[in-house]
């Protein structure tokens, strides 16, 4: 392979590319053996492939219909059977000596049951000693002994190519790592001195695509002896129990699709071997055996590489946690320092200020924001908070998991390209999705150099008709791909601290839920008592008062010419006050019933209430100008009519009553706000509330004015009135210019 260096920026491929090959179901076989399906429970040859008259004299025709016994005898039978009953000592291969013609000929067979059928395959075999565990055992041991004393990724998979090109003697041995992208790299090799390296290239997804890779998770080696063999077919064409393709997946001698031949030859390469390396139960990548020449490896090599693999697949997961394993360590550290700082804080705005620049220590972030109570508090470089708050959205609405990462941002979410240089990298971490808690943290875009293994981009064929065809790349030659948009890439052992420090976090929350639980079954039973004592105390109150308002009535009516004029004004300012005492007990016993009352619930014509409030109004004032003013199609609310009357009452009759003007004017409308809620208005031209006082009206005998001014009054109204929107899950608030009125605001719902 020569090389050649050119510079392309390009996308990276995945192998999810339409590729309608079935390679399962190839309908053929290789020509290195035979194939003969069984149906059980005699035994019975239903299919065989087409080459049995080259192999075992006997025309594929003449084997049809008959029995296995036509070709075995009948302790050989029950050698098969023992191997499909899974005795040990029949394990594959068994072998079989069969009766050719005029000579015996030795097969290993390989046996195993898959789609309702048994399929027995036969491969030539010239030793004919039986398998000996003994011999497995001292090939095996020592460099499962190596393997064992490997330090890291690296040591482990340098071993496992050097002794597999010693077992089996291929011209190139290589261990091809998958990406999370699905491309493939080369990150161990061994090979002949006088062939090019291939060691750190890398091959874009589509050279193993997704169906061999579900093939290659399940059925761990494959071997392609000659790519020139003859395609074998079957006989008949299809499996005859189910009428579909024979599903050779577990098949040894399982025919080479076309696509990959090809591909082979443009290698180079004449004969291979792949071993599937199998990391908690995902295909992590494979052990590739090349040879520029015909290769057939024999049974009993192919059980021992097959074994090493599942032994390396058992060692991948201990020997990538070696790696940076200083850095594992110091993160380690400080993802426990800050643990320990969430556990000793009291809420998430202590943690924020107690954590500091470890926040991005944790998981490697150059910076970080944690959305809270609608801010963001960020430390390091991060976006601005508009371009946090759209990313946020966008998270929520791309993705289902409550923690995500991606090093490649902009390309999937192309606002990002404008701060690619602060957040090509995103990790987030999903608090509490209703209260909208969020961390997020960001890497910067670092331009990576990678050399592929002959140009990435997708080999597309356009046929005579128009459609398209995956074809093999002809050319291997060096490309150099320089990689736009992206970060370096979130490790698991970062993700993993991200989501202990989600752990811990959540305790936070949960712990303060519990506190507010108990503060709020505290406050419930005090509110409760203190309704109750309002109550009684009001109840309790009005006698006595009444008493005082009765003797003091009585005095001036029975005693009136005795008693002189100073006398006389003291007791009308006492029947007063005791009538502005009653008045306002009453107003609190209202108040405090507010708190007790159960809600009657139903849908209101609010066109209807306001016009029967504005009558009311108007009776109540007859000698005063008052034009109210509502829009026909005020919206239905659902709530208790009686209160609501209340609400609209108080509202409308505080625009009249605080009004200085000749012609007082009231005006209701509304606003559509979000989904089955409204905004309804009452606007007035009254004397307005200055804006120092906006805050504080709603307070429980506030007033602004003399008790005598603008006719007095007890200071609850607007309590009330606050009270019964908040129990209907509401909303109250004011805009007001001093002089010139007033306008309420109260959000309702439409519906319950």
């Amino acid at each position: 392979m020569e090389s050649k260096e050119k510079i392309i920026i390009t996308q990276r491929v995945n192998s999810n590319i339409d590729y309608n090959e079935q390679i399962h179901i190839p309908n053929f076989i290789q020509d290195h053996g035979v194939l003969l399906v069984l149906q059980e429970p005699y035994l019975d040859i239903i299919q065989v492939s087409i080459n049995t008259e080259e192999w075992l004299n006997i025309p594929p025709e003449n084997l049809l219909g008959q029995n296995i016994k036509c070709l075995l005898d009948s302790h050989l039978i029950d050698n098969i059977r023992q191997n499909l009953a899974g005795y040990f000592e029949y394990i594959n291969p068994v072998k079989l000596s069969i009766q050719c013609g005029n000579e015996v000929r030795l097969f290993n067979s390989i046996i195993h049951r898959n789609d309702g059928v048994v399929i027995l395959e036969l491969e030539p075999c010239e030793d004919k000693s039986e398998p000996d565990f003994s011999q497995f055992y001292q090939l095996t041991f020592p460099i499962i002994n190596k393997i064992h004393k490997s330090a890291n990724l690296h040591e482990l998979c340098e071993i496992v190519v050097q002794e597999i090109r010693k077992i089996t003697g291929f011209d190139r041995v290589m261990i091809y790592k998958f990406h999370p992208d699905d491309s493939g790299e080369v990150i161990a090799e061994d090979k002949r001195e006088d062939q090019e390296a291939y060691l750190g290239l890398y091959y874009p997804a589509y050279d193993v695509p997704q169906v061999a890779r579900a093939v290659f998770s399940v059925k761990f080696i494959r071997t392609i002896p000659n790519i020139n063999s003859s395609i074998v077919e079957l006989l008949p064409k299809f499996n005859p129990l189910t009428n579909q393709p024979l599903d050779l997946t577990f098949s040894v001698l399982r025919g080479v699709s076309p696509c990959h031949i090809e591909y082979l030859d443009n290698m180079g390469v004449m004969g291979s071997m792949s071993i599937s390396l199998v990391k908690e139960g995902k295909l992590w990548g494979l052990i590739a055996c090349h040879h520029q020449s015909i290769k057939y490896i024999p049974y009993d090599k192919r059980v021992v590489c097959e074994f090493l693999g599942q032994i390396m697949s058992i060692h991948i997961p201990m020997r990538e946690q070696n790696d940076n394993l200083d850095y594992k360590v110091t993160l380690k550290s400080v993802q426990s320092e800050v643990i320990k700082i969430i556990y000793e804080s009291e809420d998430l705005l202590n943690v924020i200020t107690n954590i500091g620049s470890k926040l991005l220590t944790i998981v490697g972030a150059t910076g970080a924001a944690i959305s809270l109570e609608g801010e963001y508090h960020k430390v390091g470089k991060t976006p601005t908070d508009p371009e946090i708050t759209e990313l946020i959205n966008w998270v929520n609405n791309q993705i289902n998991t409550d923690i995500y990462s991606t090093d490649y941002l902009p390309k999937i979410y192309p606002s990002a390209k404008e701060f690619k240089e602060i957040a090509s990298g995103l990790l987030v971490l999903e608090i509490a999705k209703l209260q909208e808690v969020y961390v997020l943290w960001f890497r910067p875009e670092v331009s990576q150099t990678v050399n592929w293994a002959g140009n990435p981009e997708y080999p597309i064929q356009i046929e005579s008709d128009g459609t398209m065809k995956l074809c093999p790349r002809k050319s291997f030659e060096q490309w150099q791909e320089i990689l736009q948009f992206h970060s370096l890439p979130w490790q698991s052992y970062e993700i993993e601290g991200a989501q202990e420090f989600k752990t811990a976090i959540v305790g936070i929350v949960m712990r303060r839920i519990s506190e507010l639980a108990k503060i709020n079954l505290e406050l419930e039973q005090s509110n409760s008592e203190l309704d109750s004592f309002t109550y009684i105390a009001s109840h309790d109150l009005k006698e006595p008062l009444r008493g005082i308002h009765n003797y003091s009535t009585f005095l001036m009516e029975d005693y009136g010419e005795i008693i002189d004029q100073d006398g006389r004004e003291k007791l009308e300012t006492l029947v007063r006050l005791t009538q502005r005492m009653e008045d306002l007990i009453n107003a609190l016993l209202f108040f405090s019933r507010l708190g007790r009352q159960e809600l009657h619930k139903s849908t209101i014509n609010l066109n209807k209430l306001i016009e029967n409030v504005a009558e009311v109004v108007r009776m109540s004032k007859p000698d005063a100008s008052i034009e109210i003013r509502k829009m026909d199609d005020l919206p239905v609310i659902y709530g208790d009519k009686i209160l609501m009357e209340e609400v609209f009452s108080n509202l409308i009759n505080n625009g009249v009553k605080y009004n200085k003007k000749e012609d007082k004017i009231v005006e209701i409308g509304y606003e559509e706000t979000e989904e089955s809620a409204s905004t309804i208005y009452v606007k007035d031209n009254g004397i307005g509330i200055r804006e120092k006082h906006q805050e504080t009206i709603f307070k429980i005998f506030k007033r602004l004015h003399g008790k005598d001014k603008f006719g007095g009054g007890t200071g609850v109204g607007l309590t009330i009135v606050k009270k019964i929107i908040e129990r209907h899950g509401g909303k109250i608030w004011l805009e007001s210019k001093y002089g010139e009125g007033t306008t309420f605001y109260v959000k309702l719902w439409n519906q319950e």
